[in-house]
C-alpha cells in the first residue's frame, strides 16, 4: 500500500513528516513503513494539486490477512487529522492491494453460492425435499470443519482456499449422496429411518472410505510442489484435503444421526401439512406457495446479510446473525409444511411380483449379455479415445505456463544511452508520462527519473541496463469498466505501447504485472562461459537471431552498455622520488571524483551511519583538475600529473558469474495472437499459434543448428526452467497418485484385475480435458490444467469404486452376468448425481460467472474467474465424459473377464475329456453326466383335491408312545 500524501510547502527533515503518520508506538503493528522518502515525482494527483511536493509512505503488512483492516484504520486515522492540517495535507493511495483482494473474495464468495445453490437444484430435484437438506447439511458442516482446520494450522482465507472450496462443493456431497440415496431405499422398503440410515451408513463405509481415500491420494503429492508455483498453488490441495476429511466424518457420523432424527421431524412435518389440508381448501394452499418462497428467500438473506432486513451490524458477529438462522429455520419449516399440504397425492402403484429390468438394464445387457459385444464396446472407446488424442495433437492451441490474464498493472521503462543528466532524463521522462496520462483508461501514474519505483514485483525482472526513468501505471479497476470493453488492460497495454514508440530519442519496453506467479519475460536464454571473447561474441550472434526471429517483442540483453572508464595509474618509483605518498596520490584523486571518507555519523531521520565526505566543488569534479593539483612532498608542491597518466578504456560495469562461470542473458517476449502458416508433406497450409513455448521450440532447433565455440554452454531458464520443473514435478505426482490408488483399491478389491479396471478411468477422464480444451477453445495450461488432470485422477475413480464394490456384492448371489446388469441398473442413479453435483459446482466458474448474492447483480469473466477457467473445464468435461465412458467400459471389462473365464474352462474341460483315456477318470465323469442327462426326471402330481377348502383332509397324528 503506497500512501500518497501532498502538500504545500516541503519538509525539511525526514522527522517532520514521521511525525505525520507514526505507527511506531503499537506494540503490535499491523503494517511496517519500508520507505519514506520527499521525491519531486509528477502523477496525475500531483497535478490536481498544482505540483505540490510528494511525500511516499511506502506500507508493508504484517500480515497479508490484515490489508483491508490496514486500509481502514489509515483511512481513520486520516480522518481525525485537525482541520487545519486536513486542509494543507492531500492524501491518496496507489498500489493497494486490499481492494484487489476485496474483489477477489467477493466474486469467489459468490462464486462459492452460486456453487452450493447448483448442487442443492440438482439434489432437491432428485432425492426430494428432506433428502436434499441431508446432503445439504454435509455442506455448510463441512465447511465449518475445515475452517477450524484452517484456523488451527494459522492458515489464512485466500483466492486460492476460495477456489478450493469451489472445487470442493461437488464432491464433498458424493458421500452424502451416496448415505442419503442408499437410506431412501431401504425405507422405501420398509425399514425405519434410524436403522435405515445406520445401515447405509455400515454398508458404504468402505466404498466412501476408499473412494475418498483415492481422491486425497491425488492431492497428497501435491503438497510437495517445488518452486514459485507451488507456493501459490499450495494452499489448494491443503483447503481440498481438509474440506474432504471433513466431509468423510460427516457423511459416515453425522449424517446418519441427523438423517434418523429428520425422520421423526418429517412425521412432525407431516402431521402439520396433513392439518393444512384439512383445513384449507387446495387453491388457499397453492396461493401459500409463492409466500412461503418468499419467505423463505429473505430468510436466507437476512441470514446471509444481518442489515438485509433488521439494519444489524455484521460486525456484531453472533447476535447479529442469530436473528436471520431463526428466521430462516421456521421459514423452511413452513414451507416444507405447505409444499407437503399441495402435493397431490397419487394413486397408490400396484405391486408386481418378480423383477423388472430398466432400459438402461438391457442396453447393459445387450452389451455384456454376450461375449462379442464387450469387444466391440472395449474396441470402440479405445478407438474414439486414440481418435481424440490424434485430432488434439494436430488442432490445439499450444501450451502456456499460467493462464493469461489482462493486466491491471505495469511499468512502463523509458530507455536511452549516453552520459545524460538527471534534468535530462527526467525530460525524457515526461514527454512519456504525458502520454500515458491523457489515456482514458489509467488510473494513477507514477514517474520516476533515475533509479526508483515503488512496485517492484517483477518476478526478480531487473529494469533493462540502459534505464534512465519508468513510470508505474495502473489501469481503471475491471469492476469500473464492465460494460467498457475498449478499456480492457491488454487494448490499453498495446494503445500506450504503440503511442510511446513515437517519441523520438528514446525506447520504451512495457512490462505487464500479473496477478498470477509472478513472471518476467517468457524466452530467457543464458550463455555460460569462461573465455570472455567468445562469450561476448556468442552473445551477439544469438541476440541477432533474437531480433530476426518471428514474433519476439522486446527483445534484451545484459551485455555491458557501450562506455568509458578512465583508468589512473600512479607511478610508484617516481612517487617514491619526490618523496610523496602513494596514499596521499590516491586521496587527492578522490577529491575530484567520490570524496575522501573522513567519519560516519548517526542522525535521528536514518537508521543507518551517514558517510562524512570531503569533495571539491561541484565546478571543479573534472578531470582536467587532475593536471592543476599539486601534492605537498618533502621538496615542496609538486604537481599531481607527475606521479599519474590516464587513459580511456572500455567501460566494464559488472561481471555476473553463475556456477563459476560468466554469463549472459537475452531476454524477450511473445507478441500477442501471433500466428505463422506451415505447410505439410501434402502441400496443405495451416495455421499455428505462436507462444514462448513454440518460439523455445524454434530457437532451440536453429541453436543447435550453429556450431558454438568450445567451453560456451546455453540453456533455457525463467519461465521455461519453471516450466519444466512443473510438468516434472506434476507427472511425478501423477504417477504417484496412481501407485497410492493402486494400493487402496487392491487393499479393497483384493484383486489386481478390478484395481486396474477402477484406474482406468484416469486414461478416460484425460480424454474429456482434451475434448474440453477444444471446445472451449482453450490452450494447455501446465499449472491450471496439469492440476485439473491430477485432480480428475482421484475423482473420476470414485464412480468405479461403487460399481465394482456393488457387483463383488451381487456376484455371491447371482450369476456374474446378471450381476454386472443389476450393478449398472442399481448404481447408475448415485453415480450420475454425484457427477452432475461435481460438474454443477464447476460449471459456472467454466463459463466466468459470478452471482452476487449480497448486492445483487453479476459478473462475466472476471479476472479473477478468468484464472480458474482451465481448470474447471479440464474438470467439468474430464469428469462428465469419463463418466459416459465408465457406464459403458467398466461393465465391458468385467463382461470380457466373466466370458474369457467361461470359454477358457470349457475349452480346458474339453482338452481333458478329449485327452484321457476310456478308462480314466474324466471319461468316468463325463458318462456319468450324459447318464444322468439322459435319465427322466420324477413328476410330481399335486392333488387338487388338497387344495378344496370343502373336502379338508385330516392327517392323523403321530402317536405318543411312537
Amino acid at each position: 500500500l503506497q500512501l500518497i500524501i501532498l502538500t504545500s510547502r516541503p519538509f525539511r527533515s525526514g522527522a517532520a513528516y514521521r511525525s505525520i503518520w507514526n505507527n511506531e508506538a503499537n506494540e503490535s503493528p499491523l503494517l511496517t513503513i519500508t520507505k519514506d522518502q520527499t521525491r519531486a515525482i509528477r502523477s496525475h494527483i500531483e497535478e490536481a494539486f498544482g505540483g505540490e511536493v510528494l511525500v511516499d509512505y511506502c506500507m508493508r503488512y504484517g500480515n497479508p490477512s490484515t490489508e483491508s483492516k490496514v486500509r481502514e484504520m489509515v483511512e481513520a486515522e486520516v480522518d481525525a487529522w485537525p482541520q487545519d492540517l486536513r486542509a494543507a495535507v492531500h492524501m491518496g493511495t496507489s498500489n493497494d492491494q486490499s481492494r484487489v483482494v476485496d474483489s477477489m473474495v467477493s466474486q469467489l464468495e459468490g462464486s462459492v453460492l452460486t456453487a452450493i445453490a447448483l448442487v442443492m437444484i440438482v439434489v432437491l430435484t432428485s432425492l426430494g425435499t428432506r433428502a436434499a437438506l441431508l446432503v445439504g447439511f454435509s455442506i455448510p458442516t463441512s465447511f465449518l470443519l475445515c475452517f477450524v482446520l484452517l484456523g488451527v494450522m494459522g492458515i489464512t482465507i485466500s483466492n486460492i482456499v476460495m477456489f478450493g472450496l469451489i472445487l470442493a462443493v461437488g464432491m464433498l456431497v458424493d458421500g452424502a449422496i451416496v448415505v442419503v440415496e442408499y437410506a431412501d431405499k431401504r425405507i422405501q422398503e420398509g425399514s425405519g429411518p434410524m436403522s435405515a440410515y445406520v445401515e447405509a451408513a455400515k454398508r458404504m463405509f468402505w466404498p466412501i472410505v476408499s473412494s475418498t481415500a483415492t481422491t486425497l491420494c491425488a492431492f497428497l503429492p501435491m503438497l510437495f510442489w517445488p518452486g514459485v508455483p507451488g507456493q501459490f498453488m499450495g494452499m489448494l490441495p491443503v483447503t481440498l484435503i481438509f474440506v474432504l476429511s471433513a466431509s468423510l466424518v460427516v457423511a459416515l457420523i453425522f449424517l446418519p444421526i441427523m438423517g434418523g432424527v429428520s425422520g421423526r421431524v418429517s412425521r412432525a412435518f407431516a402431521t402439520g401439512s396433513n392439518a393444512l389440508r384439512a383445513t384449507l381448501p387446495w387453491v388457499v394452499r397453492a396461493a401459500l406457495v409463492p409466500v412461503a418462497i418468499y419467505g423463505l428467500f429473505l430468510a436466507a438473506m437476512q441470514a446471509l446479510n444481518p442489515s438485509y432486513l433488521l439494519g444489524l451490524d455484521a460486525a456484531d458477529g453472533l447476535m447479529a446473525t442469530a436473528p436471520g438462522i431463526t428466521m430462516f429455520i421456521a421459514a423452511a419449516a413452513f414451507a416444507s409444511m405447505v409444499l407437503g399440504a399441495v402435493k397431490i397425492e397419487r394413486q397408490a402403484k400396484r405391486v408386481t411380483y418378480g423383477y423388472r429390468r430398466t432400459f438402461f438394464g438391457w442396453i447393459i445387457k445387450l452389451i455384456a449379455g454376450n461375449p462379442i459385444m464387450p469387444l466391440v464396446s472395449i474396441a470402440g472407446v479405445i478407438g474414439f479415445s486414440m481418435a481424440v488424442f490424434s485430432y488434439f495433437g494436430e488442432n490445439n492451441l499450444g501450451v502456456e505456463f499460467f493462464v493469461e490474464s489482462e493486466p491491471e498493472q505495469a511499468i512502463v521503462y523509458v530507455k536511452a544511452r549516453g552520459n545524460l543528466s538527471l534534468h535530462e532524463k527526467d525530460e525524457l521522462v515526461r514527454q512519456a508520462e504525458e502520454i500515458v496520462l491523457q489515456h482514458p483508461g489509467i488510473s494513477s501514474v507514477f514517474a520516476f527519473a533515475g533509479a526508483g519505483g515503488l512496485n517492484q514485483n517483477t518476478a526478480g525482472a531487473s529494469a533493462p541496463k540502459d534505464t534512465i526513468g519508468q513510470i508505474q501505471l495502473e489501469t481503471v479497476p475491471w469492476e469500473d469498466r464492465k460494460d467498457r470493453p475498449e478499456l480492457d488492460g491488454d487494448i490499453v497495454i498495446d494503445e500506450l505501447s504503440a503511442a510511446l514508440q513515437e517519441i523520438p530519442g528514446i525506447q520504451i519496453e512495457v512490462l505487464e504485472l500479473g496477478r498470477g506467479p509472478a513472471t518476467a519475460k517468457p524466452v530467457h536464454l543464458r550463455l555460460k562461459g569462461d573465455n570472455w571473447e567468445d562469450l561476448l561474441a556468442t552473445t551477439a550472434d544469438m541476440r541477432a537471431l533474437f531480433d530476426k526471429t518471428e514474433a519476439l517483442t522486446q527483445i534484451e540483453d545484459t551485455r555491458p552498455l557501450p562506455g568509458i572508464d578512465w583508468q589512473i595509474d600512479v607511478d610508484v618509483q617516481k612517487a617514491g622520488r619526490y618523496g610523496a605518498n602513494v596514499a596521499t596520490v590516491g586521496a587527492m584523486v578522490q577529491l575530484v571524483t567520490r570524496g575522501i571518507l573522513l567519519d560516519t555519523m548517526r542522525v535521528d531521520s536514518s537508521d543507518e551511519e551517514v558517510e562524512i565526505r570531503v569533495r571539491m566543488p561541484e565546478e571543479y569534479r573534472l578531470l582536467s583538475t587532475l593536471d592543476t593539483l599539486k601534492v605537498r612532498t618533502s621538496d615542496g608542491l609538486v604537481p599531481l600529473s607527475n606521479f599519474i597518466t590516464r587513459k580511456p578504456v572500455e567501460k566494464l560495469a559488472e561481471i555476473n558469474r553463475i556456477d563459476k562461470k560468466r554469463y549472459f542473458d537475452i531476454k524477450a517476449g511473445v507478441a500477442s495472437d501471433a500466428k505463422r502458416t506451415v505447410i505439410d508433406e501434402n502441400g496443405e497450409e495451416s495455421d499455428v499459434i505462436i507462444n514462448a513455448n513454440e518460439r523455445i521450440e524454434y530457437l532451440t532447433e536453429q541453436i543447435n543448428a550453429k556450431s558454438l565455440p568450445a567451453g560456451i554452454s546455453w540453456e533455457w531458464t525463467g519461465d521455461q526452467d519453471e516450466q519444466n520443473e512443473s510438468q516434472a514435478f506434476l507427472m511425478s505426482a501423477f504417477s504417484a497418485a496412481l501407485a497410492l490408488m493402486f494400493i487402496i483399491l487392491l487393499a479393497q478389491f483384493n484383486s489386481f484385475y478390478n484395481s486396474f479396471v477402477v484406474l482406468i478411468a484416469v486414461v478416460l477422464s484425460t480424454v474429456g480435458v482434451l475434448i474440453g480444451m477444444l471446445v472451449m477453445q482453450q490452450p494447455f495450461s501446465v499449472i491450471m490444467t496439469g492440476t485439473g488432470i491430477v485432480a480428475l485422477a482421484g475423482i473420476v475413480v470414485n464412480n468405479n469404486i461403487v460399481l465394482i464394490d456393488t457387483y463383488q456384492e451381487f456376484s455371491q448371489t447371482m450369476p456374474r452376468i446378471e450381476a454386472i446388469i443389476r450393478t449398472a441398473e442399481q448404481r447408475i442413479r448415485p453415480v450420475l448425481l454425484t457427477t452432475i453435483t461435481t460438474m454443477a459446482g464447476l460449471a459456472p466458474m467454466m463459463f466466468g460467472l459470478s452471482l452476487d448474492f449480497i448486492s445483487g447483480g453479476y459478473s462475466i469473466d472476471s479476472p479473477t474467474a478468468l484464472w480458474w477457467k482451465q481448470l474447471a473445464t479440464a474438470v467439468v468435461f474430464g469428469l462428465g465424459i469419463a463418466t459416459v465412458l465408465t457406464l459403458v467400459f467398466t461393465p465391458s471389462l468385467l463382461a470380457v473377464r466373466v466370458w474369457i473365464e467361461t470359454y477358457v474352462m470349457w475349452i480346458g474341460r474339453l482338452l481333458v475329456r478329449l485327452g484321457a483315456s476310456r478308462h480314466g477318470k474324466a471319461a468316468k465323469d463325463w458318462s456319468l453326466r450324459r447318464q444322468a442327462r439322459r435319465t427322466k426326471t420324477t413328476e410330481i402330481i399335486w392333488d387338487e383335491d388338497h387344495l378344496n377348502p370343502a373336502n379338508p383332509v385330516i392327517m392323523p397324528l403321530p402317536d405318543a408312545a411312537e
